[in-house]
This record gives structure tokens, sequence and C-alpha cells, in this order.
């Protein structure tokens, strides 16, 4: 069944066999833009038009371009998504090692004192690490899930700080935790 009315018949053209295998991937994906990927390019090699297409997928032409070539020369695995991410490489290997250590030798409030993002100064969190990233190795990275990652990634949970005041008067707060008992 072919979709280019009355148009130049098109070169490129999918197989029975390269169709099952695109709608198989394409159900087997958790990834949205790689559904789309095997979506349009089974869709342009079914004889749908380019516009059709992007009405339907909402990729660009020139995407679906690059697709429709890296599946004409490489098959339906060159349309996975094979990067890696920017942040991955503002730090080196070695770096990391050393980050890892460097977590687990100290706590913020070692490295910070008072400036620490917990009033204790005990636990590392993004805040904190961010720092120290910044003064060890100069490298800082745009979003908050980057470093909970390197966190994950030297071995350490993410867990969100506790919201203390740090003017609060400690003798009050246990003053006022008698009370509550008193009256319970």
């Amino acid at each position: 069944m072919s979709y280019n009315y009355g148009m130049a018949k098109r070169k490129f053209e999918i197989t029975e066999q390269q169709e099952q295998e695109l709608v198989k991937e394409y159900l087997q994906a958790k990834n949205g833009p790689l559904r789309t990927r095997y979506q349009a390019i089974r869709m342009y090699g079914k004889g749908y038009s380019v516009q059709e297409i992007q009405a339907l997928t909402g990729c660009s032409r020139t995407s679906l371009m690059e697709w429709r070539q890296l599946f004409l020369t490489q098959g339906v695995a060159s349309l996975k998504d094979k990067r890696l991410g920017g942040n991955r490489a503002k730090l080196t290997l070695a770096q990391l090692e050393d980050l890892k250590t460097k977590l687990s030798q100290y706590t913020p409030g070692q490295l910070f004192g008072p400036q620490a993002a917990t009033p204790d100064g005990q636990f590392w969190t993004v805040e904190d690490l961010h720092r120290a990233i910044q003064q060890w190795y100069g490298v800082s990275y745009r979003g908050r899930n980057s470093y909970t990652e390197l966190l994950a990634r030297c071995g350490f949970s993410y867990q969100r700080p506790a919201k203390v005041y740090k003017s609060r008067n400690q003798e009050k707060v246990a003053e006022f935790e008698e009370l509550v008992e008193k009256k319970c």
C-alpha cells in the first residue's frame, strides 16, 4: 500500500521483515524519542509523505532524513541513541576515583566549616558536592541530577537534608518538647 498520491515513486521502501523488526523494536522500546524514530522510519518506508510523518510524529524533515540514511546503511540498531551524555566527560575516570576517595575521607563540615549545607556538616548534599567539585576540579554541572548521579557513582545515597534553622535556640526547643510531653 503506497501513500504517494501522484508523486514520483520513492526509492526508499522497507521489506515486510524490516517492518516487523521495526514494530518489534517499537513495542519493546521504553524511550519516547526512540519509539518516534522507529515509527517515523516505518511510515517513511511504507510510503507516507514527509508532511504526514512530521504531523504524526513531530520530527523534523532533517531528522527523518538522517534516520533514513542510518537505517539504510546500518539497519534498525543504528536508530538507537548512543550518546553518553555531556556531563559524563567533565570528570575523567581518575578524577572520579579521586572524588570517591575524597568524599569518603572528608565531611562537608571538615571542608567548609559552618558554611556546609547542613548544620552538623556530616552528610554530603548536592550543594556541598557542587562546591567541592568546583574547588577540587574547577568543574560545574548544569543540573542537580548530575550531582545526585555522581553521589550514587561514588557509593552515596541521596538524602534531602532536614530543614533546620542554624539560628534556633536549642534550649527553647528542649523546653517546648518538654511542655508537649507533659501535655500528652
